[in-house]
């Protein structure tokens, strides 16, 4: 299988698949989230650079998405399992409900 060519950064991969950015953030900040090479620091001139994604990583994240969203406390539980700061996790939650119907 061809290795993908194309790196998405993350803001580009919340764009594309609806997501909320700090909440992509935040599942990417450990890098066993996401399999071995399908994610990248990108240098973008910035101190911190930012976070890229192949194809494969993005709908491996997407997948990741699904199933945290069937766990029992969902996101929350995630964010908490992560040790999320305490004001992002509100932020990350209120846009979660934005998203229900």
């Amino acid at each position: 299988m061809a290795r993908s060519r194309h790196i998405y950064t993350l803001k580009q991969v919340a764009t594309m698949i609806g997501e909320n950015l700090e909440l992509l953030e935040e599942i990417t900040a450990n890098p066993d989230n996401i399999s071995e090479g399908q994610i990248f620091y990108v240098s973008d001139g910035s101190e911190d650079g930012t976070t890229g994604l192949t194809e494969d990583g993005s709908n491996e994240l997407q997948e990741l998405l699904a199933d945290i969203r069937t766990w029992d406390g969902g996101i929350r539980e995630f964010l908490v399992r992560e040790q999320c700061d305490p004001e992002t996790t509100e932020r990350i939650l209120a846009d979660e409900l934005k998203r229900q119907p």
